[in-house]
């Protein structure tokens, strides 16, 4: 494994990566504006319309509120590096706000990564709970959802901070270069291919296997449900179609998680341990899986808006 991990070997810095065409470079540069204004706008306005609105103040919104405001940390720094990145691979600054960036640039999108897929797992425990034991007390009451919600940002922040010990920003001759120097901060006593491995198993794969046996079950459920002490055959079947209508919002936000999330986890665990290179710079795979991914921030807001009545009604009364 490479000391830096993404930009020299053996101590030899890499060579400049050839530049995008300039219409790649221009479409790129538009779909990054696209994804911080639809992320921007939209994960606000979710947070809006649960604020203003008293019937939604519920753990699942909640719970959607907090991956709402994570998602912003996404357009707000990883998209303007990720705009510097297509036109050059030197980074963006030197003196101790470049340090202060360098060690941030990861950090905070994979803090973002981590909440969001905290929430989804309380999410799925929520529709668990209510769809599963719909007579019993919520599994997370709305009171208990402000701890869950704080350990959602605590966890990431010890469990990602050695990134803020291991980046810094290194000044070569033709360039400046934010590199990871895991093993002259850590040496031997930790492992950095362990380190991923066992960030990517712990809060990836197994909450993903943990979410896909929690709504599996809940499908089960609601295809045989019959739900005892309802007043009228015509309530219950009105009860099952809302749940059904909660649930196909959150396996949608799963599901688009999953797809803008796992392909760039996966690669980068490649990378790590069969030695090979993250480049710094533009190059085609390392810009588009780095952008499918910050485009989560803005498909989350959308697919509230799309599956969910309760928030286009909220929408429609921001605007009276």
């Amino acid at each position: 494994m490479s000391e830096n991990g993404n930009s020299t070997i053996n101590g030899t810095h890499l060579a400049s990566c050839p530049s995008n065409p300039t219409a790649e470079k221009i479409g790129l540069t538009f779909a990054y504006c696209l994804i911080f204004i639809l992320s921007s706008a939209g994960n606000t306005v979710i947070g809006v319309i649960v604020y203003k609105s008293k019937t939604m103040r519920k753990p699942i919104n909640f719970f959607i509120v907090n991956m709402a405001m994570s998602d912003l940390l996404l357009p707000i720094f990883a998209i303007p590096i990720g705009i510097h990145r297509v036109y050059t691979d030197s980074w963006l600054i030197g003196g101790p706000l470049g340090q202060v960036l360098c060690k941030v640039e990861a950090f905070l999108p994979r803090t973002s990564c981590i909440v969001s897929i905290q929430s989804l797992v309380l999410i799925a425990v929520d529709r668990f709970g209510a769809v599963v034991y719909p007579l019993r007390s919520p599994l997370i009451s709305s009171k208990m959802c402000q701890f869950f919600i704080f350990g959602t940002w605590i966890v990431p922040i010890v469990v990602l901070s050695p990134d803020l010990f291991v980046k810094r920003v290194v000044e070569y001759p033709e360039k400046l270069v934010c590199e990871r120097r895991w093993n002259k901060v850590f040496g031997e006593s930790l492992s950095v291919e362990y380190y991923f491995l066992s960030y990517t198993a712990i809060f990836i794969l197994i909450p993903f296997l943990v979410i896909a046996i929690l709504y599996l079950t809940i499908y089960l459920k609601l295809k045989s449900q019959k739900i005892p002490g309802e007043q009228s055959a015509n309530a219950g079947q009105q009860r099952r179609q809302k749940e059904r209508d909660v649930l196909k919002m959150a396996v949608a936000i799963m599901s688009g998680f999953a797809v803008c999330w796992l392909p760039v986890s996966i690669v980068r665990c490649i990378f790590i341990f069969t030695d090979t290179i993250w480049p710094n710079c533009g190059v085609p795979y390392h810009v588009y899986l780095v952008m499918l991914a910050t485009a989560n921030s803005a498909i989350n807001p959308c697919i509230c808006l799309i599956f969910s009545t309760n928030y286009r009604n909220g929408l429609k009364a921001l605007f009276r």
